[in-house]
């Protein structure tokens, strides 16, 4: 973290309250749990870590609202002996993490559930701690909410005269009643008129029933301001890009945005995301080390999933799920044996390390032309996802759309090159590489379809095909710029800056 400097003595430190559904870690120093706690589901998990230890880190007055995943955070409360049982049970004086408690947390494996009856359940919970009485208790001068399972609080935070930050981090939603909100013991009454109804509500009785709330809408509707995970897709939305959003947020995000309300701040790479101390990999590495390290990566990780032991053949990896509806798959099937035949002589071989319901496909292309050695379809494992970053030479991420995206971000910092679609998370993150002018770090395609997809492809293997010393220098570069750019520091100052402009003061220390 940049050099900072303390306010005047005798300023009260900014309260500021994270309120958040996934974390995957906490400083030490906030209270007796911080070293169990660890539930992901995404890239939110990793945001809310690093910016809460961000503001940890600077001294300012940080707490914390999560659920209270028991078996996640890996605590049985029968098995604790007595003296144990009370340290539990109890808060540290100084202690800023407060658990939402509700048996629906106790027992689960996952933040989130497959059932979209359940979620909605999942998030009343947390909702109703939070307000009822993680707020009360620690009484915060600002709070921020992380998509749509917060989306009640903002409304409520209005009411108090709380200023509140709202992350869209996704564009899914659910929908519930005020009879259902208030059923699970939120008295909605006090703030209704904050919330985002399906229609324009007439009065609270009329709508108690029978108008909707839109629980992602409502979160940017009541909010003092938003971001989404990324710059460009922000702009997206404004623009009326993507059919598939939702009218009522597109709108909202509209009004946000040219009310002076709305920022794009990009996501980042957890810290384990460093070939120089991942603990997945054969071969450790940094940018003056690749060379060596990735060719003896890719044999290892060739072993692994059944392709030709070849350090010097071309290997493209698939990291991300196989969702046809995203992430762009059928892009890829339309054009793998047209695509692999053009390059067999140079034994181009492609990875996938992926679940989803795009998996079969692959499988199918797999056994029909007998593209044994040259294909490998795994089942996701993180391990051989981290090992498959540094085996490859690039990374496949052509999705239709992308809020931000990480894995073209990992691949980077790895020394893999993204192959992109030019949207998003993917175009604020990701140029097309001219390795001659020693500019861009990968290849990107503009027109979303498979002969685009194919022809960034072909770049990629005009790049393999470069003198060894071009290829190395341009990959050195692109992993040093990636460790510069794409880190938690950069994130959390984005955050905080945003902080400071909403409550018209320092955090307790101003970045020099």
């Amino acid at each position: 973290m940049a050099k900072a400097k303390k306010p005047p003595d005798g300023i009260k430190k900014p309260r500021i309250l994270i309120v958040t559904p996934e974390i995957t870690y906490l400083p030490s120093g906030m209270g007796n749990m911080a070293c169990k706690l660890n539930a992901k589901a995404g890239g939110l998990a990793d945001v809310s870590a690093s910016l809460v230890a961000a503001l940890f880190d600077l001294g300012s007055d940080v707490h914390v609202a999560l659920p209270h995943y028991r078996r996640m955070f890996h605590i049985d409360v029968g098995q604790l002996i007595s003296d144990e049982l009370r340290v539990y049970k109890s808060r540290l004086p100084d202690s800023r993490i407060h658990l939402a408690e509700d048996r629906c947390f106790y027992y689960r494996e996952t933040v989130y559930s497959n059932s979209q009856n359940e979620n909605p359940k999942l998030a009343l919970a947390f909702s109703r701690e939070v307000i009822n009485n993680i707020i009360p208790t620690v009484q915060p001068d600002l709070i921020h909410c992380n998509d749509w399972m917060t989306g009640l609080i903002p409304a409520a935070a209005r009411r108090m005269g709380i200023p509140c930050l709202f992350t869209v981090h996704n564009i899914h939603t659910h929908h519930l009643s005020l009879a259902q909100i208030e059923d699970s013991g939120i008295d909605a009454a006090e703030f209704w008129g904050n919330l985002y109804y399906t229609r324009v509500p007439y009065n609270y009785e009329e709508s108690r029933n029978n108008n909707l709330i839109d629980m992602q809408s409502s979160g940017v509707f009541a909010s003092h301001f938003i971001n989404t995970v990324s710059p460009t897709f922000l702009e997206e939305i404004v623009n009326g890009w993507h059919d598939f959003i939702p009218r009522a947020l597109r709108e909202e995000i509209r009004n946000k945005y040219r009310s002076g309300c709305a920022a794009g701040i990009l996501n980042a790479p957890d810290p384990s995301d460093n070939p120089e101390t991942d603990p997945h990999l054969d071969h450790r590495y940094n940018a003056d080390t690749h060379r060596e390290a990735k060719r003896l990566n890719k044999l290892s990780f060739q072993r692994k999933v059944g392709l030709e032991e070849n350090p010097d053949a071309p290997l493209f990896f698939w990291p991300s799920r196989l969702d046809p509806a995203q992430k762009g798959p059928q892009l890829l099937t339309d054009i793998l044996y047209r695509f692999m035949s053009r390059y067999w002589k140079q034994r181009v071989q492609i990875a996938l390390v992926a679940n989803g319901v795009y998996q079969q496909p692959f499988h199918e292309i797999l056994r029909f032309h007998e593209l044994y050695g040259r294909l490998a379809v795994c089942d996701f494992s993180q391990a051989l996802s981290q090992l498959g970053y540094a085996a490859s030479d690039f990374t496949l991420v052509p999705s239709l759309f992308e809020p931000c995206g990480l894995p073209q971000m990992v691949g980077q910092l790895y020394g893999s090159l993204p192959v992109v679609h030019d949207t998003g998370g993917l175009h604020d993150t990701v140029e097309h590489l001219d390795p001659a002018q020693d500019k861009g770090n990968g290849f990107v395609f503009k027109i979303y379809d498979s002969r685009g997809l194919e022809w960034a492809l072909d770049k990629a293997m005009e790049f393999f095909k470069r003198p060894p010393e071009e290829r190395e220098r341009n990959i050195a570069r692109v992993m040093r710029a990636g460790q510069a750019r794409f880190n938690h520091e950069a994130c959390a100052r984005s955050y905080i800056d945003i902080y400071e402009k909403m409550l018209n003061r320092p955090l307790v220390r101003s970045f020099e």
